[in-house]
């Protein structure tokens, strides 16, 4: 995993797969200015897309993947700490991707975003629903996709994200040890859920066909 944000250089294009996450920060998929990586990791998603190479873009990945591939964002809608998502029939009959194949019911899991997909690349298949944000995962091809959510996130990682500046959250109505400590009366079950998501990922990612350049 390569942090880009910190320095770390993108490849060039996607090779053999591997677990390559597009992981999540505050910058908007436009912000070149403030994060100059930002159009590197959209070059790389062009290629990855396409070549069905193994992604998994998160949060921030996600906007980036929607942008490279065609589809579009919007701003100011925010879902910030724990929130429901629900599984639509794609989801539950996605058998053979099997990445969100076991959800037949509402889940929980930590949101952190103030942007959602507006229109998804062709070819895009949703697999959840949320009340504010529609959708919070899709899939393209059959090892490509994005997610709104952050299956990685425990509660010192959202204390550190809503004690840095809480100025957002306050600007919602939300207080922010409150949203901390929501998620962390709920991090064994999200660890459990999310830690079992990851581990499908990454046996989709290892038995995935090579993709070269």
């Amino acid at each position: 995993m390569r942090g880009p944000w910190e320095g770390d250089p993108l490849p060039l294009a996607p090779g053999r797969p591997r677990r390559r996450p597009g992981a999540g920060r505050i910058e908007g998929p436009h912000d070149e200015e403030r994060a100059p990586w930002l159009s590197e990791a959209d070059s790389l998603l062009r290629r990855c897309g396409p070549r069905d190479t193994p992604t998994l873009s998160i949060c921030l990945g996600m906007e980036l993947l929607t942008v490279a591939c065609g589809g579009k964002r919007h701003s100011e809608t925010p879902e910030v700490g724990l929130c429901e998502l629900t599984p639509l029939l794609p989801a539950s009959r996605d058998e053979a991707f099997a990445l969100l194949a076991d959800l037949d019911e509402p889940v929980r899991a930590v949101q952190w975003h103030w942007e959602e997909t507006e229109t998804l690349p062709d070819g895009a298949v949703p697999l959840l629903t949320s009340a504010r944000c529609a959708p919070p995962a899709y899939r393209m091809g059959t090892s490509v996709w994005g997610v709104r959510f952050h299956p990685e996130a425990p509660a010192a990682d959202i204390a550190d994200r809503g004690g840095s500046d809480d100025g957002p959250l306050r600007a919602l109505g939300l207080d922010p040890s409150s949203v901390v400590a929501r998620v962390a009366c709920e991090e064994e079950r999200l660890r459990a859920r999310w830690g079992a998501f990851a581990e499908r990922w990454a046996e989709v990612s290892r038995r995935a066909p090579v993709s070269l350049p």
